[in-house]
């Protein structure tokens, strides 16, 4: 079984027996990640968040050794500032004890199995502080302390996309992380990765969204871009996509295996993950 073919890095196609003996080869780590069933927009599909965040750990573990949990589909509810908001039809959302709860139960279970390092990747903005509160307290349940090998990372994968990387994609006129909604980073990943669900003929083309510094409960519809996008994908491509996962993959994966440890990705290709 060799970690080359993407299948083979899923927890979910592996029998239980396999998964054993993976996990007592030596400090196994599983990614799991989490993302949202949210609207991006009439050219996304709702599951982007999801979609994004599993391709990339699939990407990671790949080159590392490592393996892909189930991700967690649903994420907490859409804020205005950052997914246009929870008003807007196609985002379904938990609220935050539920992804507190989901989560701790989550790492502790995969630790208790015997994994040594768990890894959230995450890929829908709201959902940060509360996958970090479920990993504490995980990490409380469990006694862990900083000189335990067992230990649970936790990032958001658009934290790896470099400056270079970002002036390559956007030429200087990068609409900032607020507004990255339905935009050129999301839709160029997605044309690379999955061009069957993104229909750029339906794309919104409009300028970045003009929100408040601050947040306001109940949201004013109105201040929403009726397409549901923070910004417009305009310029977004396949080739830019692919530098994007290439960048974000290649950096995440050597960040992981300083902190971790990890198999070099020309032993991978030669070996199993056993």
């Amino acid at each position: 079984m060799t970690t080359q073919d993407d299948r083979q890095v899923k927890l979910a196609r592996l029998d239980a027996h396999t998964f054993a003996d993976w996990v007592r080869s030596g400090a196994p780590t599983v990614l799991v990640p989490v993302g949202a069933l949210e609207q991006h927009g009439p050219h996304l599909p709702m599951g982007t968040d999801a979609i994004l965040a599993e391709r990339i750990a699939e990407g990671v573990a790949a080159a590392t050794g490592a393996m892909v949990a189930q991700p967690i589909t649903y994420g907490y509810r859409s804020q205005q500032k950052s997914g246009g908001g929870d008003h807007l039809v196609g985002t379904t959302s938990v609220d935050a004890a539920t992804l507190i709860g989901l989560t701790r139960c989550l790492v502790r279970s995969l630790l208790e199995q015997g994994v040594r390092h768990v890894v959230l990747l995450n890929g829908h903005y709201e959902n940060y502080q509360f996958l970090y509160e479920g990993v504490d307290l995980a990490v409380r349940d469990l006694g862990l302390r900083a000189d335990d090998e067992r230990c649970v990372l936790l990032l958001s994968y658009w934290d790896y996309v470099s400056e270079d990387t970002l002036e390559a994609v956007y030429h200087g006129a990068f609409p900032g992380w607020d507004v990255e909604h339905g935009g050129v980073l999301e839709t160029a990943l997605m044309l690379h990765l999955e061009p069957g669900l993104v229909r750029m003929d339906r794309a919104a083309d409009h300028e970045p969204a003009q929100l408040p510094r601050f947040d306001r409960l109940p949201v004013v519809p109105a201040r929403t871009p009726s397409s549901g996008c923070l910004s417009a994908p305009r310029g977004a491509d396949a080739a830019k996509g692919q530098l994007l996962f290439d960048q974000v993959v290649a950096d995440l994966a050597a960040d992981l295996t300083a902190e971790l440890g990890g198999r070099p990705a020309a032993a991978l290709a030669a070996g199993s993950v056993g």
